[in-house]
């Protein structure tokens, strides 16, 4: 399943399909390869239940033609 894209562009809006209080991991993207961005060779991911947050704070200052964040829920439907 792949997970929803939001660029910087729709960071500043709630994502309507995901539940309130639902935990999520964030993760940054590379448009180019489709790979997470590592860090120290761990993949950059954020665990969250405010998504919008996490996406607004990931894409800060980074080229929009680069880079996106991918939302995974995480766990079952609240």
């Amino acid at each position: 399943m792949t997970a929803p894209a939001f660029p910087r562009s729709l960071a500043d809006q709630a994502p309507t399909a995901l539940p309130l209080r639902q935990a999520c991991a964030v993760r940054l993207v590379d448009r180019r390869t489709g790979l997470t961005h590592r860090v120290n060779g761990s993949p950059l991911v954020l665990f969250t239940r405010n998504p919008t947050e996490a996406v607004a704070e990931l894409l800060s200052g980074r080229d929009d033609r680069v880079w996106e964040a991918r939302i995974e829920l995480i766990g079952g439907a609240a």
